[in-house]
């Protein structure tokens, strides 16, 4: 699974675990509502202050919505 899909499986989880909307995960993000639903459906590419923003929202430390990632190449 790659990075990007990691993140956005994350996002999903844990916005969905809160009971936010992407409307106020949006909000709470100050990012707009078509941004949060391209990151979950992983047709965003983001940058570290969109990590940075998104776990302020769901107010979880960043690295939580890398956890889960593993390099198949590093695996071999």
């Amino acid at each position: 699974m790659s990075l990007r899909e990691v993140f956005r499986k994350n996002v999903k989880t844990y916005r969905k675990k809160l009971h936010l909307t992407q409307e106020k995960l949006a909000e709470l993000a100050d990012l707009s509502t078509n941004y949060i639903g391209d990151i979950e459906r992983s047709n965003r590419r983001v940058i570290l202050d969109t990590i940075e923003k998104v776990a302020k929202g769901l107010n979880i430390e960043p690295a939580r919505l890398l956890i889960g990632y593993k390099d198949k190449k590093r695996e071999n």
